[in-house]
């Protein structure tokens, strides 16, 4: 996995520079349409203040300005204030401003306009007054600064932001890729795995067929080789039987058919199945079932595959004369469903490994390593937790709870048990009480 970590690392760079540039250009084009926005709001209230200083001039007697239109004490020429020429019909020309003059080049039309004067931009209007003319004006610097600091502000915080998108682009794709590329390392990881458990029982039924057809052989020879073929014919059978299963939870969305399920009567059905393999192993199998509400919602198949599953690891793994103890109680608002035996248990060391597919923490009770995968995959689907622990007899305890399905029932305690002598009796439980 590690290995292919540096291709999750180059491909979460190259998502985060296009996100960074495409953070980039919509900066610049909001901060463009910022500056737009704002030179035109500023130059339209220069342009109205202008409107209203012409409308002022027009009360003056005469229709003539008077020299209140200069600067404050105090204040610059053009800072920002009114000035004001008149255009005599002589070609002389007064300023309310010592030393600003209109310049030649203006040609008054009726319309605000942006003239330079004395290198100050100057919005200005004019009106007639007689036969001449009187020009407003008033300073742009208002609105030279205001540009100056929305470009002061972008050029500030357009980097830092550019950095934050980066470095967040570059984690979110980190985090979101290695998940997948953990999947896609798993998925190779899994075909690998299963070729290999499937390579190894063909190996042995090439083999045995190619000696079988190289020459003539005894009756007794080829009855071992028949029930060589038979052992791994029915090994690659449950493979593939285990592999369909996953293949099919993978690719199905939900729970099937989830529907109240009796916990308790679930897991006597399944325990009264294994009978015979515990009577054959001399294991002393029980089911005990208590504390009255035990039902849970969950597909019914998927709890028989998962109970299956506990029961035929405690077979397998349990010594000659050993114990098998299946319990369902409640536990609060939970029932929980406990396998035991007397194996050797697992080491804890070993306890976060067991569900992955295909890892098995002994080859005593041989299969494929996929039965606890499949198990942990319907308790995560059904929103079961477990729990793992040394048994009483010094095996292992697998545990598993689920909400139940209706809290508020209340019914009295019952016990069902069944031993391995009477295993093909089918186990019943004891009538409740009320």
């Amino acid at each position: 996995m590690t290995a292919h970590m540096p291709e999750v690392r180059r491909a979460s760079l190259r998502v985060a520079l296009g996100a960074t540039a495409v953070v980039a250009i919509a900066y610049v084009l909001i901060t463009a349409a910022v500056l737009v926005i704002a030179t035109r709001q500023l130059t339209s209230q220069i342009d109205t203040n202008l409107h209203d200083g012409l409308m002022h001039i027009s009360n003056e007697p005469g229709g003539r300005p008077d020299n209140g239109f200069g600067p404050p004490p105090g204040r610059s020429p053009l800072d920002p204030t009114f000035v004001v020429w008149t255009l005599e019909p002589d070609g002389t020309t007064r300023s309310s401003i010592s030393g600003v003059s209109l310049p030649t080049s203006y040609q008054p039309n009726g319309e605000p306009q942006t003239i330079d004067v004395n290198g100050v931009s100057v919005r200005v209007t004019a009106t007639t007054v007689g036969d001449g003319y009187v020009v407003i004006g008033q300073s742009m610097r208002s609105v030279s600064d205001t540009q100056d600091t929305i470009i002061l502000a972008a050029l500030l915080i357009g980097p830092v932001l550019l950095i934050i998108v980066f470095l967040g682009a570059v984690a979110i794709g980190r985090r979101v890729a290695a998940p997948i590329e953990r999947a896609r390392q798993r998925q190779l990881e899994f075909t690998a795995d299963a070729s290999h458990e499937l390579r190894t029982p063909v190996s042995v039924i090439e083999a045995h067929t190619s000696l079988a057809l190289s020459q003539d052989r005894s009756a007794e020879w080829y009855r071992t080789a028949f029930g060589r073929v038979d052992h791994e014919t029915r090994r690659m059978r449950r493979l593939l039987d285990d592999l369909l299963w996953l293949a099919r939870f993978d690719s199905s969305a939900g729970q099937p058919n989830a529907e109240p399920v009796d916990l308790g009567t679930l897991a006597a059905q399944t325990a009264d199945r294994f009978g015979i393999m515990a009577e054959a192993r001399q294991l002393g199998l029980t089911v005990k079932v208590a504390s009255g509400n035990v039902v849970v919602n969950a597909p019914p198949d998927w709890l028989d595959r998962l109970l299956g599953v506990l029961l035929d690891n405690a077979c397998k793994y349990s010594p000659t004369g050993g114990s098998v103890n299946v319990a369902v109680a409640q536990e609060g608002g939970r029932v929980r469903l406990s396998v035991e035996d007397s194996g050797p248990g697992i080491p804890e060391a070993e306890r976060a490994l067991i569900f992955d597919r295909f890892h098995r923490a002994s080859e005593t009770g041989g299969g494929s390593g996929l039965g606890l995968a499949i198990g942990d995959a319907i308790v995560r689907a059904t929103g079961g937790r477990w729990r793992i622990a040394e048994s009483a007899a010094g095996g292992a305890s697998m545990s598993v709870s689920w909400p139940r399905a209706f809290p508020n029932d209340r019914e009295a305690p019952r016990t069902v048990a069944t031993t391995a002598a009477a295993a093909a009796v089918p186990t019943r439980s004891a009538p409740r009480v009320d």
